[in-house]
């Protein structure tokens, strides 16, 4: 019953397509369990780049039967246009699978995302204006639309009046904005009842079944750690909860078929946007940071903030999410270093603190404690074994261990597939 969650132990963007591209090959399912089309993966496969906002990674593996959870808000037609990418690409389609209580973004929720976010002026959260977050407040109002509720035309109409009955009013009254038919809303999702037929399934009932018949399931969590809802820097965090939690309740499987929880860790930080962030450089390095590792959003297309490894927040999502490894991302971005500062600690009012404080305010204050590692030169692009790294790159990932909480099984030493290192196994 191998069942693996993996996830950003950071605020997102580590490289989790990759660790779950890697993984892919030798699992039976993966199961995208919350978030939507706000959160992005790219996934190098040979000398072809993919780049995925709502599918699960695991759609690029041949084998591999792609899942959307329950847990998941899905927007129809990006869902649609990402399929016919990759068909268009050669890539078989035909094996994924959607959950029929997964909840539909409809357009009035990302008319509402956009204007709200407006609206909000410099206290804005910095969604990516998807409608992700307005979907989700649904879900909980229980006003949400359903994927199943795409066939069944009378409860349908019946949901999306409830919905807009209030949204409307706030929309001309608060925001002077013409109010949305319930008529065309029911017509334009009606219309994609039949292209995703074929994908609706009853996505709970075939994962446990799959994992009762000794089959491996990836549960893929997209956004990160310090972005979940619960246990992020609220309010600067998505409206899911990607951490371990989530895929239990995002997925419809108990804790007790859980055996491994895998954290993906950039050898550095990123961040895309608003909200503190202890490590965040505003010189030449965060510039080098951000263009030596790419780092612009797959989705959002914004440029990521940088900083330095921070091990304080490595160390807090091993705690909330019980993590059993780490794979750790883009190792080769550090080359060319004399030193590198490392976030050890924080300090706030005058006072050392190593673990991420409860305190939002305390948080917004804490300053980065440093500790400087020696850094290397050599390519490590090449690297197929941790003993082909040079000395002072493994003394680093040592180091990121033992700060961490947990042990580095694998470390990304290129952006390509096959650029990898593995220590020890996830299965």
């Amino acid at each position: 019953m191998p069942a693996l969650v993996l996830l950003g132990a950071q605020w997102g963007d580590e490289g989790k397509g990759k660790a779950t591209d890697l993984l892919g090959g030798s699992v039976d399912y993966v199961v995208r369990y919350q978030g939507g089309n706000n959160a992005g993966h790219t996934v190098v496969v040979g000398d072809q780049k993919y780049a995925l906002h709502l599918l699960p990674s695991g759609i690029l593996s041949p084998d591999c039967v792609p899942v959307i959870g329950n847990g998941v808000v899905v927007d129809p037609s990006v869902l649609l246009s990402e399929l016919s990418g990759l068909n268009d690409r050669g890539v078989d389609t035909s094996k994924l699978l959607i959950s029929g209580n997964a909840h539909i973004i409809t357009p009035f929720n990302v008319t509402v995302d956009k204007v709200t976010e407006r609206f909000l002026g410099k206290r804005k959260i910095g969604t990516t204006g998807r409608g992700i977050g307005p979907t989700y407040a649904d879900k909980i109002n229980r006003v949400g639309i359903r994927v199943q509720d795409l066939y069944d035309e009378s409860i349908l109409t019946q949901k999306v009046e409830a919905a807009l009955d209030f949204k409307n009013q706030v929309l001309a009254k608060l925001y002077n904005r013409r109010a949305i038919s319930v008529a065309q809303v029911v017509e334009e999702l009606l219309g994609y009842a039949d292209q995703i037929e074929g994908f609706v399934a009853d996505t709970t009932l075939i994962l446990n079944n799959a994992l009762d018949e000794d089959k491996v399931v990836l549960f893929e969590g997209g956004q990160g750690t310090l972005l979940d809802i619960d246990h992020g820097t609220y309010p600067f965090v998505t409206s899911s909860n990607p951490t371990a939690g989530g895929a239990c309740t995002g997925a419809g499987v108990g804790p007790t078929k859980i055996s491994r929880v895998i954290g993906i860790l950039k050898a550095y930080t990123t961040r895309v946007g608003a909200g503190p962030f202890p490590t965040e450089l505003f010189d030449a390095d965060g510039e080098a940071l951000r263009r030596i590792g790419g780092e612009r959003g797959v989705t959002t297309g914004r440029d990521r903030r940088c900083g330095w490894f921070d091990a304080v927040i490595a160390r807090y999502a091993t705690r909330v999410n019980g993590l059993t490894d780490f794979f750790l991302t883009k190792l080769d971005v550090l080359t060319g270093w004399e030193q590198i500062p490392v976030c050890v600690a924080y300090e706030i009012d005058g006072k050392r603190v190593e673990e991420l404080p409860y305190s939002q305010t305390d948080f917004h204050h804490a300053k980065p404690v440093y500790e400087n590692l020696p850094g290397w030169s050599e390519d490590i692009t090449g690297a197929k074994s941790f003993s082909d790294l040079p000395k002072n790159a493994q003394a680093y990932v040592k180091a990121l261990e033992e700060m961490s909480g947990a042990p580095i099984s694998a470390i990304g030493v290129g952006p390509g597939r096959d650029e990898t290192i593995q220590i020890n196994s996830f299965l």
